[in-house]
């Protein structure tokens, strides 16, 4: 299987990991080999109950018993998909009123950009150094990273971008601005945490120009942080929210929320101003709606800080010098690099997953699925402090 995978399907990278799976349940990968490997990236925080959560894989199985497609999104009338923005909704501040279902979170950043220039009728987007919202071309453009971004100009103009916790960039913020759009907890940065009140005065500021806030949940959304999501632990609610990864539990998922009044531009001048065939498939709602049930329905959530200070506790090394983030999305800042880029390699020899970021090389990821138990992390924990002790 892997010399077919490096032959026939397109690699991301040049030395891809190639772990051969063979099945994946709670928190452990099979390989064709039958090594169990313990999860503790959950898909990149996408696999947020785990692997083959059973009410997931009982909705999934349900619904396409029924039907798996019959129309474009926004234009048939389909019961997983109502009932699943109605329960999102209840869970939501009362001003996120309607859902826009699509296939990817960078899919949903790429309508919220649409919808924030289409409602203020201004063109200018301001987002933050060192943010990632996704690899197409809008949100690319959101990017400051040059050396991704150079290969594939040009992108969207009139991008500009302030620091992430820099209240005194707050001001660039102006009546030219269509909207602001910020991870609530920058991802690839090293799970950067918003200051105390800095994303209170980027609302304020907002409110003051007429600016859309849109805030980024798609990582730390559905309960990875501890609360339901990120931006409930800092006072903070955008005008536009976008999801996604945990948000099915493993199935290919976006959405991006706001009020009616915002998102009924979408519908006119022109017509389906924004439209996707798969948004809204019903197998994948039913995966959400299973999903949000669990998630609103147990205390996966509420135990996800006590893990985090289990992780904290545990993970006490010399050659770990900090650990950044919320929940169970921690990112372990090593000594060096080179540390990092060790002990992930190690780690996939001693059957435990774990990865990178995208912008902090020191950083290993930590987000295992939230559903994973205190034992495991036990055992996680214990393979990383041996490997850091043989390096």
């Amino acid at each position: 299987m892997k010399e077919d995978f490096l032959k026939y399907q397109a690699q991301t990278s040049l030395h891809p990991l190639g772990i051969e799976i063979s099945h994946a349940k709670g928190s452990y990968i099979y390989d064709v080999h039958g090594n169990a490997h313990l999860d503790f990236v959950a898909g990149v925080s996408a696999c947020s109950l785990g692997h083959c959560h059973p009410k997931v894989v009982n909705a999934i199985q349900q619904q396409t018993s029924k039907y798996m497609h019959v129309m474009v999104y926004g234009e048939y009338a389909q019961s997983p998909a109502t009932e699943y923005v109605k329960l999102l909704q209840q869970n939501l501040p009362k001003k996120l009123e309607v859902t826009y279902l699509v296939n990817s979170g960078t899919e949903a950043i790429e309508g919220a950009i649409k919808l924030a220039r289409r409602f203020t009728g201004r063109s200018q987007i301001i987002s933050a150094q060192k943010a990632y919202h996704g690899n197409t071309m809008g949100s690319l453009s959101l990017m400051d990273y040059e050396e991704r971004k150079a290969p594939f100009r040009p992108l969207l103009p009139d991008v500009y971008h302030i620091r992430f916790n820099a209240s005194e960039d707050i001001d660039l913020i102006t009546e030219k601005t269509a909207c602001v759009v910020l991870e609530t907890i920058q991802g690839g940065a090293g799970f950067i945490l918003p200051d105390d009140g800095y994303l209170e005065k980027i609302s304020k500021r907002c409110k003051e120009v007429g600016t859309l806030l849109v805030l980024d949940e798609i990582q730390p959304g559905f309960g990875r942080t501890g609360k339901l999501f990120a931006f409930e632990h800092f006072n903070c609610i955008p005008d536009i929210l976008v999801i996604g990864k945990g948000m099915a539990s493993g199935m290919p998922v976006g959405a991006f929320t706001s009020s009616r009044e915002i998102m009924n531009t979408l519908s006119e001048n022109p017509k389906m101003g924004h439209i996707t065939t798969f948004g809204g498939n019903p197998v994948i709602a039913a995966a959400c709606q299973a999903t949000l049930e669990v998630l609103l329905d147990s205390s996966v959530i509420e135990e996800t800080l006590n893990k985090e200070k289990l992780l904290r506790k545990l993970l006490v090394h010399s050659k770990i010098k900090e650990i950044r983030g919320r929940g169970l999305m921690l990112a372990l800042i090593m000594e060096t690099p080179e540390f990092a880029n060790q002990l992930i390699l190690e780690a996939k020899k001693d059957n435990l997953i774990l990865f990178w970021l995208l912008y902090e090389t020191r950083a290993v990821r930590i987000s295992p699925p939230l559903t994973i138990s205190m034992e495991e992390l036990e055992e996680g924990c214990k393979i990383i402090l041996d490997i850091l002790d043989r390096l």
